[in-house]
């Protein structure tokens, strides 16, 4: 691996580009993220905030090659995305060493999270031609975003237009993998029109792991970008042989079908310096398990989710700063006839304050949440974030904040010849610190971060002999601590051939309080302990792209492993071919529960836009 990565590395400071270079020229200038404003009711450009945010545009995605946005998140720092198969079938998201249960995901501000199981949140990835951007949050995030973002949290901003009135891909590859998409929009001065439909499948790359999934997205927006009423509508099932996926190595004949929909209703008021985003949503999942694929006398599973909700969030500048105060009430309830009719309400109170001290040489911003959940009880959540600009160019920060996450139905009462839930289960809680750096000029940026969280009443599913139920406890105290870095070099979009490149790098160690059971499902000995990340791009002309990937990954339980993947695209046109190389160095490795991923394979598309 250490000759393999030293090659690469030279080859990448020689010839690599910016990963941003398209993006600056779609932009028009050579703009930096540090200017792009974030999300959130104290929107706050990136260069001044002061916790570990990552934002990443639409055109480092397309630039990716990934078909699906799974595939593109393998390349994220700190964020491990654990596959039980490839493509849209199944993908655990992991931010900072939390489990799957402990990530949040968000799409345009709209909490997700799944009272089944977390095991399902890439169920709702958008299809990537409509992403906007992706903000990551890394750390503690419950004082921005409620219950269950313990970890840290993804929100996933979605476009409201496109250029093109008229844009048709055609997908194919390996494991004789087709798919086609299509997406139209239309505007006016005060409308914009979007849809989408695409479809996906696989005969899969080893025995019973063929797939195929659709989507269907609409969205209308209404009104100035300052003030409008927006529609989104998604829609995603999916049917996927789930050999090995849950029970033994040697069940291979698991099948599962799922569906994902969405539909939110925004409203954006600004006034003066007051703005007001109301919004109204409802979020069902579901999900059909069978143990034995067409056999459903044997084992069979049905779950259907639901989450109703309405929220407000509130930002107003003053001379003390910016105010920020929001409002989410919902209720979460499961169909299913492994855990029958379950139900519980949620509300969320939040509120922040931004204080500028000292003419700008220091700023600080307390928060907190209120929470009740009506089967734990309430709570309070407070935080802090403190910044100082150092210079121009430079800004340290220190934050503290606490977090929770209330356990799943499936955690509480789900039941089978192998694994027992726990009624009497309580609310996981977590006390972090993490101190950065960020440094942000025209043609580089890097950052640091060294972060520490106390977890306690973490649940897992354990057993002490081989021949009993695993079953859910609150066991564990867990400290976790870690270090990230990234450095990105930038380069002029003004020139024909541009090059660069970015690296990033996580440690994570994580310390158990005591002696772990004897056979745990959720064992620590498969999280992250060392990644690295080397990205390489060159652009010459806009219209020729060669992107290339490489991600070293080191398990707490000392296995290793080295993925190399390659991305080319030229530009006909309106015609783009697009060849993807994926794994070249034929690694043989697994990412969760024992489950081999492919080895080296390919992907084409030839995509349209009028």
């Amino acid at each position: 691996m250490k000759d393999v990565l030293f090659v690469f590395l030279v080859i990448t400071f020689a010839i690599s580009s910016s990963a941003w270079s398209q993006y600056y020229e779609e932009q028009g200038s050579t703009q930096i993220l540090d200017e792009v404003v974030v999300s959130g009711r104290i929107a706050e450009s990136y260069r001044n905030l002061s916790k570990s945010i990552q934002v990443i545009s639409s055109a480092e995605i397309a630039q990716s090659g990934a078909i699906h946005l799974v595939d593109f998140l393998q390349r994220i720092v700190g964020l491990d995305v654990r596959r039980r198969g490839v493509g849209p079938t199944q993908a655990d998201l992991n931010l900072r060493g939390g489990s799957f249960d402990q990530t949040l995901l968000l799409i345009d501000g709209i909490a997700l999270e799944d009272a089944q199981t977390g095991h399902h949140l890439s169920n709702f990835f958008p299809p990537i031609a409509l992403i906007e951007r992706i903000e990551i949050v890394r750390g503690s995030a419950a004082r921005i975003f409620g219950q269950n973002a313990f970890s840290g949290a993804i929100n996933i901003i979605t476009k409201t237009s496109v250029e093109s009135t008229l844009q048709v891909q055609l997908n194919g590859g390996s494991f004789e993998t087709t798919g086609a998409e299509i997406v139209t929009g239309h505007q006016t001065a005060k409308t914009r029109l979007l849809a989408q439909a695409s479809s996906l499948g696989s005969a899969g790359y080893r025995y019973n792991t063929d797939f195929t999934q659709r989507q269907y997205l609409v969205s209308l927006s209404q009104g100035s970008v300052e003030n409008a009423l927006r529609v989104l509508g998604f829609f995603s099932p999916r049917k996927f042989g789930a050999n090995g996926f849950y029970a033994s190595p040697s069940a291979v004949d698991q099948y599962e079908e799922t569906q994902a929909s969405l539909i939110a209703i925004t409203k954006r008021i600004t006034q003066n310096n007051t703005r007001i985003t109301p919004r109204i949503y409802w979020r069902r999942g579901q999900d059909m398990y069978e143990y034995i694929r067409d056999r459903p006398d044997i084992y069979r599973n049905m779950h259907i989710t639901h989450k109703v909700g309405a929220a407000v969030d509130v930002g107003h500048d003053s001379s003390i700063g910016t105010s920020g105060f929001g409002v989410d009430v919902s209720r979460s309830s499961i169909q299913s006839n492994n855990l029958g009719e379950r139900s519980r309400d949620i509300v969320n109170l939040f509120a922040e304050q931004l204080i500028s001290l000292g003419d700008g040489v220091l700023d600080v911003t307390p928060g907190l949440v209120y929470t009740y959940v009506s089967n734990f009880g309430s709570n309070v959540f407070p935080g802090v974030e403190i910044g100082a600009p150092l210079g121009t160019a430079y800004r340290t920060y220190i934050n503290w904040g606490t977090t929770f996450r209330v356990p799943t139905f499936t955690d509480l009462y789900y039941a089978d010849p192998t694994t027992l839930g726990n009624e009497n289960l309580v609310a996981e809680s977590a006390t972090s610190l993490e101190w950065g750096f960020r440094y942000a000029q025209q043609n580089i940026s890097a950052s640091a971060a060294v972060f520490t969280r106390k977890s306690t009443n973490l649940i897992d599913y354990v057993k002490e002999k081989e021949a009993e139920k695993f079953q859910a406890q609150n066991i564990q105290e867990l400290q976790t601590s870690g270090v990230e870095l990234s450095v990105d070099r930038f380069s002029d979009s003004s020139q024909t051939f541009t090059v660069g490149y970015g690296l990033s790098y996580t440690y994570i160690a994580q310390r158990l309080s005591e002696e772990a059971a004897v056979f745990s499902r959720y064992s620590i000995d498969n999280d992250l302990k060392h990644q690295l990340i080397v990205r390489m791009n060159a652009t010459m002309s806009t219209k020729r792209i060669a992107d290339f990937n490489l991600r070293y990954i080191e398990r707490a339980s000392g296995r290793t492993y080295t993925i190399l993947d390659a991305h080319l695209s030229q530009q006909l046109g309106n015609f783009r071919l697009q060849a993807s190389l994926n794994n070249l160095l034929n690694q043989a490795y697994w990412e969760t529960s024992l489950i081999s991923m492919p080895g080296r394979n390919v992907s084409f598309s030839l995509g349209y836009s009028l």
